[in-house]
C-alpha cells in the first residue's frame, strides 16, 4: 500500500500544486490554491477559490482591521494560518440586512446593535458568523482564513488569474 503524508501549508511556505489531467481539457477544473490566492490579495478581499451552484468559498488575506460585515444567512470563517480575531454584533431589527439578501454584505460605518463578544481563532479554529450578526476581522499578523457563504456583492472572482489552465 502506498505511504501518503498530509503537508499543510501557510502564507508565507506552500506549493502550488495543480491537476493532472489524463484526457480532458484542463479549462473543465478548478484548481487554487488559497495560500497563493491569498498573497496576492489585498487584505479582507474576499476571493472565491471555490464554487458550487450559489455556495462560495472565500480566500480572505487577514491583516489590520476588516470593514464590518453582515449577511442574512448563516456563514463560517476557517483560520488557515497565523492568528484571526472576529468582533460581533447582534444588529438592531433595522439594521439587519433584508432577507433573501445573497451573500454577505459590507456595511458602512459602526453598526447599530449589542456587542456580543469576540472568537479568536488559530490556525484550524473555526466560527459561526451568524444570520443577524455584524462581524469584522482583526489580525496582528498576515493571515488567512476561508469564508463559507453564498456569492455575493463581496465576493470577487479571478478565475482567469487562479485556476490551471494547461
Amino acid at each position: 500500500m502506498a505511504e501518503y503524508s498530509t503537508v499543510f501549508g501557510s502564507l508565507e511556505n506552500f506549493r502550488k500544486g495543480g491537476v493532472d489531467i489524463i484526457d480532458d481539457d484542463p479549462k473543465n477544473y478548478a484548481f487554487s490554491n488559497i495560500f497563493d490566492v491569498a498573497t496576492r490579495s489585498r487584505p479582507y478581499e474576499r476571493v472565491a477559490v471555490g464554487k458550487n451552484f450559489e455556495y462560495v468559498i472565500e480566500a480572505l488575506r487577514a491583516e489590520g482591521t476588516s470593514p464590518w460585515y453582515a449577511a442574512a444567512h448563516d456563514e463560517f470563517a476557517l483560520c488557515m494560518d497565523g492568528k484571526v480575531e472576529i468582533h460581533l454584533i447582534k444588529l438592531a431589527e433595522s439594521a439587519r440586512v433584508a432577507a433573501g439578501t445573497q451573500g454577505a454584505v459590507r456595511l458602512a460605518g459602526d453598526p447599530d446593535g449589542r456587542k456580543m463578544g469576540r472568537v479568536l481563532l488559530g490556525r484550524g479554529h473555526m466560527a459561526l458568523l451568524p444570520a443577524g450578526a455584524a462581524y469584522r476581522f482583526h489580525a496582528d499578523r498576515p493571515g488567512v482564513a476561508m469564508i463559507q457563504t453564498i456569492q455575493g456583492a463581496v465576493t470577487v472572482e479571478r478565475w482567469a488569474e487562479i485556476c490551471q489552465t494547461r
